[in-house]
């Protein structure tokens, strides 16, 4: 059987990405796996451990860190952080199936650097900043303070997007889930 390829996916919070993720999971011929990522913060809402992220502990999340357990992981926000467990990756390409991975933008560098040839870096672009404060406030999950500093995060992560091998601007759901869909079938040989 032949090895998955890795498909990066990363973006500010609030383009759309999720979204797109969940579209392209539902076209079976892309044989498209997820990446469960880990976390040391608590669950949100109906989040689940082991399906929507590994919910480990600073401790157990440090542990790991040392012992070499993580492809990429990164302090996402102070006191945060979030990876990638090597036997995630392994879990999923060793089955065949393309490993999709949603990821920021450092770890989608590191993960680049690291996979190289079989790794395809696709950063998601909001239509601009004043796009994206509209639709982080229609969400209405968070205060105008994590707002603004997602919104400095964004402006950030954005100039990281020369770093990728691609760039697809979100301002058509249906345009960007194309876009995304035709560079994986393109990279992936499907």
């Amino acid at each position: 059987m032949m090895k998955g390829k890795i498909i990066i996916l990363s973006a500010p919070s609030g383009t759309g990405k999720s979204t797109i993720i969940s579209r392209l999971m539902e076209d079976e011929t892309l044989r498209l796996g997820f990446s469960i990522s880990a976390t040391s913060r608590k669950p949100r809402g109906q989040e689940m451990d082991g399906k929507d992220y590994f919910f480990l502990t600073e401790e157990e999340f440090q542990r790991r860190i040392d012992n070499g357990e993580f492809v990429e992981w990164e302090e996402v926000y102070a006191g945060t952080r979030y990876g990638t467990l090597e036997s995630e990756v392994e879990r999923v390409t060793s089955s065949g199936y393309n490993l999709i991975m949603d990821v920021d933008v450092k770890g989608a560098i590191n993960i680049k650097k690291r996979f190289d040839g079989d790794a395809l870096s696709i950063f998601i672009m909001p239509p601009g900043i004043d796009v994206l404060e509209q639709r982080l406030r229609s969400r209405a999950t968070d205060s105008d303070e994590t707002i603004a500093k997602r919104l400095a995060k964004a402006e950030y992560e954005m100039g990281f997007s020369d770093r990728f091998d691609t760039v697809v601007v979100n301002d058509s759901l249906d345009a960007a889930v194309e876009e995304v869909n035709g560079r994986i079938r393109d990279f992936a040989g499907i």
